[in-house]
């Protein structure tokens, strides 16, 4: 019995283990819990916030909330799933704030926007690829109106908009996250793609006159 416990170390455990363990009060067991999410918690941050100082505070503030509230997690979810859920609330409250601010500037050019068909949100990547100066000069500025036009989104929007392109999550997932149905998330980020469309209409004309 004893030579089966000595190899009961939090790596080797798995989750429900893990997570049972955490919420014991083991240290070690909510550290790995840590060490297994948080690149994917950085990465959701960043993804929503595009700030790299805003990410890190996030990161900070969902994984302290996590370990004060651990206790209230019953497994009728994957922890994954109520994870994001407590960053993308993190974050929701962190738009909220730039909104009211009125200082969304995000540093950052997003990677791209993917959308189904050869528009332009998806021809950005194109752009891009060639190693064209002007092109690159262009992109740039085309990416500091995109973030511009990301700013005007309600942070809801701007949430369910980033989730799903930047992070490739499943409408039925994103659902799951914020705790609504997968209609009111597409009926947001149908409102999101709309309104960043409306916004960039002349964009779109430019970016397909450098063929």
């Amino acid at each position: 019995m004893a030579r089966g416990r000595q190899h009961s170390s939090p790596q080797a455990l798995d989750e429900t283990a893990l997570i049972q363990l955490a919420q014991a009060g083991s240290r070690d067991a909510f550290e790995e819990l840590v060490r297994r999410y948080d690149k994917e918690v950085l990465r959701l941050a960043m993804h929503l916030l595009r700030s790299p100082d805003d990410a890190r505070d996030v990161y900070q503030d969902a994984f302290l909330k996590v370990y004060k509230n651990l206790h209230r997690f019953r497994f009728e979810c994957s922890f994954y799933t109520w994870l994001y859920r407590v960053v993308t609330n993190v974050c929701l409250d962190q738009l909220r704030r730039r909104r009211s601010r009125r200082e969304d500037q995000a540093p950052e050019v997003p990677d791209s926007l993917e959308n189904p068909g050869t528009d332009f949100f998806e021809r950005q990547a194109e752009v891009r690829a060639q190693a064209n100066p002007e092109q690159t000069l262009m992109g740039q500025e085309i990416g500091r109106h995109i973030n511009a036009a990301l700013a005007q989104l309600s942070p809801r929007e701007r949430l369910v908009f980033e989730m799903k392109h930047y992070h490739g999550l499943k409408l039925r997932v994103i659902g799951e996250v914020l705790g609504t149905s997968e209609e009111t998330v597409k009926n947001s980020l149908f409102r999101a793609t709309q309104k960043l469309r409306a916004r960039l209409g002349g964009l779109r004309e430019r970016g397909t006159s450098h063929d």
